[in-house]
């Protein structure tokens, strides 16, 4: 058996998150139901660089699997993106060592989460709808305020079973395009939720209910309570996972 790491991109439209669940579609147990008939109905499991919640998408995905050699990767890729949904596409296979892990190798996560302030149909499924004028000056002082090795209890699904909310975030920008607006956030590991509670609370600095300097409050609080609500996960895309 020879290790790959799969590259993909989905859109987590229609689907419960990454995960393979007990009752619901996920996006893992559609391509792990795929490999499987590739394979004359062999189980074949799957490992992802990371969890994504129900209706998130990922850009840039990484997942490993052991499989018997595969002659010609491109001719194998094609066969792939033949048996599933258009939602999810393979990019491409690459052979690695037999410890080689999608998940505990990557080194650095981004993501993006995007918003629109004009009304567009054509982005209301991978964007969320802000009309309200927002402050992107004080929004970005505020995201400054997240960068470095700290604990972002308050920014985080309560209840979870990780071991630390240390998280060590590189990079918080707010950007702005001729074509989109987006958060864009880098670090080398992220919480559940962390992202989507993050941009809320930003938000909220935006339209003048938080005050940009107060961000350093709501982590030292180490308190969800203490941050805002989270915002939708249709505008949220895992972005690039790098090793």
């Amino acid at each position: 058996m020879q290790r790959y790491f799969l590259e993909l991109a989905y859109d987590g439209t229609d689907f419960f998150g990454w995960q393979r669940q007990t009752n619901e579609i996920s996006v893992q147990e559609v391509i792990e139901d795929a490999l499987s008939k590739l394979y004359s109905n062999t189980p074949v499991k799957v490992v992802g660089c990371g969890r994504t919640d129900t209706g998130v998408h990922a850009r840039h995905y990484i997942l490993h699997v052991d499989l018997p050699e595969i002659e010609d990767t491109e001719k194998f890729v094609f066969k792939l993106n033949r048996m599933l949904p258009n939602s999810i596409v393979f990019n491409k296979a690459v052979p690695v060592s037999a410890d080689s892990h999608a998940r505990f190798d990557a080194t650095q996560r981004t993501y993006r989460y995007f918003i629109h302030q004009n009304k567009n149909p054509f982005k209301q499924k991978h964007s969320w709808y802000v009309p309200q004028a927002l402050d992107f000056s004080k929004m970005n002082e505020a995201a400054k305020l997240l960068v470095g090795k700290k604990d972002f209890t308050s920014l985080s699904k309560l209840h979870t079973d990780v071991k630390t909310n240390i998280c060590d975030v590189k990079k918080a920008e707010w950007i702005i395009t001729e074509d989109a607006i987006y958060f864009e956030i880098v670090a080398d590991r992220f919480l559940r939720n962390m992202v989507r509670a993050t941009v809320g609370t930003l938000i909220d600095v935006g339209h003048g209910k938080i005050a940009s300097e107060q961000i350093n409050e709501i982590l030292e609080a180490k308190d969800r309570q203490a941050a805002s609500t989270s915002v939708p996960a249709h505008g949220l895309f895992l972005w690039e996972i790098n090793y």
